[in-house]
């Protein structure tokens, strides 16, 4: 346990601008769930617990609560129980295969009467909390065979346990743990190799197999001809290609038991395998008539159309950003887009200016978590993506991502006041 010292002792300053940008993230989000649930002819209460914008305001008092009690606390508690955190996250987790309720196709969730708590969000603070103290404690010559083992190990336990619950867009989350892992030293080419798999998984999904397997056929032979001289190339050259056909082949094994129906449907449709323009494609569709109707200046606050009386399904969470677009236009993206390309810059600016390691590496694997949260709820409303049910930070409604986010990024503040 670390010894705690007077507040007055530790303090050196909290950094301004991140809370500023939260705040601002905050409120952006809070009036634009009031605006998806406003009635133009009818009376909307300000205060209305029973309706999501009454019940996100709830949830952020709880979280400026939890805020202040984080920068209260002393910074060596974060890094001293980040273990125990990441047993209790999972713990949470493995609990709700067999208590948990089911919604939108995923058993992920545990209902706490009228309200219901993720673990899995509150699982990638745990993960980025647990890597960066392991990460700081694992760097000896004796324990650096094995350091890698242990770490993916970290990623893929909660990664395995996601996919149980059937929710495939926060197991993909934590895969963003690639940016603090290439800042550290994990190969360029593991990168490459990547990028590849994401390429033939297209591929295989798109038409099938047989193109996939031509396609690194031919590679392998390209390969194997150039370096027909030297042996150890040669060697690798086969171990990729054999790691790439039963890449290639488990493809549509996971893609048939590891995603729920209405998510293949939507793969398919992203695809262009399927096209159902009132099923798979609606949520797609109205989403982008309500970015595109927006304009430039957007039609003013309260006053968008697609994004009232449930045009858009799900418009307060997963598709909140189309209700942005539609109501403030492109300028009002584009002050969203900076605010969290601001945010991510800060973190990952004070990340490289500290001493202490454990910061560092706690600092990009939360930046990498919130910019791959961001980019794909993007790609998911504007059409890019597939519609994989991904929250977009700080902004969409829902009490567990915004506690768990409201958790990561005060936990980095209190780390770098000290």
């Amino acid at each position: 346990m670390p010894k705690l010292e007077p507040y007055n002792k530790l303090s050196k300053g909290f950094d301004v601008r991140l809370i500023i940008y939260y705040l601002a993230l905050v409120v952006i989000g809070w009036i634009t769930i009031y605006s998806t649930c406003y009635i133009p002819d009818g009376s909307t209460p300000f205060f209305d617990f029973g309706q999501p914008y009454g019940k996100q305001m709830m949830w952020i008092g709880t979280s400026f609560f939890l805020a202040t009690v984080i920068l209260l606390i002393d910074s060596g508690i974060i890094q001293h129980y980040a273990y125990f955190f990441y047993l209790f996250c999972l713990f949470l987790m493995i609990l709700v295969l067999f208590i948990g309720a089911e919604i939108n196709g995923a058993k992920s969730w545990i209902k706490i009467g009228n309200f219901s708590i993720q673990p899995t969000e509150f699982m990638k603070v745990a993960t980025a909390l647990a890597l960066a103290k392991f990460m700081q404690e694992g760097k000896t010559e004796s324990q650096r065979r094995n350091v890698w083992i242990v770490q993916f190990a970290l990623i893929f336990i909660p990664v395995i346990v996601a996919l149980l619950q059937h929710d495939a867009g926060s197991a993909l989350v934590f895969f963003s743990f690639i940016i603090l892992f290439y800042r550290e030293g994990f190969s360029a080419e593991f990168l490459v190799l990547g990028i590849i798999a994401a390429i033939l998984a297209f591929i295989t999904l798109k038409f099938n197999e047989t193109y996939s397997l031509a396609l690194i056929t031919a590679v392998f032979i390209g390969f194997m001809i150039a370096n027909r001289t030297k042996k150890k190339k040669m060697r690798r050259n086969v171990i990729v290609y054999v790691a790439c056909i039963v890449f290639v082949f488990s493809v549509n094994f996971l893609y048939e038991h590891g995603f729920e129906p209405h998510q293949k449907q939507r793969i398919d449709t992203i695809l262009g395998k399927t096209s159902d323009p009132l099923g798979a494609d609606f949520n797609l569709n109205q989403s982008k008539i309500a970015i595109g109707s927006g304009g430039l200046f957007g039609k003013g606050y309260l006053k968008g159309t697609q994004t009232k009386l449930n045009f858009v399904p799900e418009q307060s969470t997963d598709f909140i950003f189309c209700a942005i677009g539609e109501e403030w236009g492109f300028f009002g993206t584009l002050v969203v887009f900076g605010l969290f390309g601001a945010l991510i810059f800060r973190i990952l600016k004070l990340s490289e200016k500290q001493r202490n390691p454990f910061v560092r590496y706690y600092g990009y694997g939360i930046a990498g978590i919130i910019a791959f949260h961001f980019f794909i709820n993007i790609g998911m409303t504007t059409g890019l993506l597939p519609i994989i049910g991904i929250p977009l930070p700080f902004i969409s409604y829902g009490g567990s991502s915004l506690w768990a986010f409201t958790i990561m990024l005060f936990c980095f503040i209190k780390l770098n006041d000290n």
